[in-house]
């Protein structure tokens, strides 16, 4: 085997003393082309660096839409939409079919009512003389449908008795005779008259005949008549009193109680109620 300076040549450095005698008469020389570096033992190969990943960009939600509020085809009773709006209806699907109504608007009348001042009329007396009725306000008034035929009549004494003892205290008796109980009123506006004031000595103001139930009442009894429970509803029979402050509002109602037939005696109820209402001053 050659060998350089007393050393055997390697296959690599053999390899390469050929090459330059092959080519020493071309006058070129042809130097060996250099390899990798041999890797150092026991080394793996080195892995080709893999370039870093980026996520993709994530786009941002779009935000979430409120349903819209749509109003209701609600109707009042007179056929027209009410102002109501339907509320939102829960994610879920549970919402409560509820409405938000208009504040009430207080300043209006409920329908239907009837007004309490029941002296706003004008009525006939005993002798067929038209009296206003308002000039018995600043007063306390029972009015009374009497007949003199009845179980009743002698509360015309009671009646007497009740206003001759506080007629200087402002109390007024109206009667007003009615022939729709049993018939029992059936004289004239002077037959009344003076079997009143000639068995009874009444001296409270009477007044001419009148209907006081069915559709041809009068319009006093139909007033009193349209009034909440408990005063309001026709008289049940003769001898009804119906009570008015001194501001000329209807406040009680006293019917003649079946334990006083044939007497004078009026209901503890009214005597009661009457002094009550004088003590009030106007």
């Amino acid at each position: 085997m050659p060998t350089t300076s007393g050393r055997p040549l390697t296959s690599l450095a053999l390899a390469g003393f050929v090459c330059v005698i092959l080519t020493a008469g071309s006058g070129a020389v042809a130097q060996p082309t250099p390899g990798p570096p041999p890797a150092p033992p026991g080394d793996k190969p080195a892995q080709p660096a893999t370039p870093p990943q980026t996520k993709p960009t994530e786009e941002p939600a779009p935000p979430a839409v409120k349903p819209e509020r749509k109003p209701h085809p609600a109707r009042d009773d007179s056929g027209k939409p009410e102002d109501r709006t339907r509320p939102e209806v829960a994610p879920d699907g549970k919402g409560v079919d509820v409405f938000t109504e208009k504040p009430e608007d207080k300043s209006k009348k409920p329908e239907n009512t009837v007004s309490p001042y029941v002296l706003n009329h004008t009525v006939k007396d005993i002798s067929g003389k038209d009296v206003d009725l308002s000039t018995y306000k600043g007063k306390v008034v029972v009015i009374v449908n009497v007949a003199s035929r009845c179980g009743f009549t002698a509360q015309y004494e009671g009646l007497q008795e009740l206003y001759d003892s506080r007629k200087d205290k402002g109390l007024v008796v109206l009667a007003f005779p009615a022939n729709d109980f049993g018939k029992q009123e059936p004289g004239s506006e002077a037959e009344i008259k003076e079997f009143c004031e000639t068995k009874f000595k009444v001296t409270f103001p009477m007044f001419s005949k009148v209907t006081v139930k069915g559709e041809n009442k009068h319009p006093l009894y139909t007033q009193l008549a349209a009034q909440p429970k408990p005063i309001g509803g026709e008289p049940k029979w003769n001898f009804t009193k119906f009570v008015v402050d001194r501001s000329g509002n209807v406040v009680a109602r006293f019917d003649a109680e079946k334990t006083y037939v044939g007497t004078a005696q009026l209901e503890p109820g009214l005597i009661k109620k009457v002094d009550e209402l004088l003590e009030v001053k106007q």
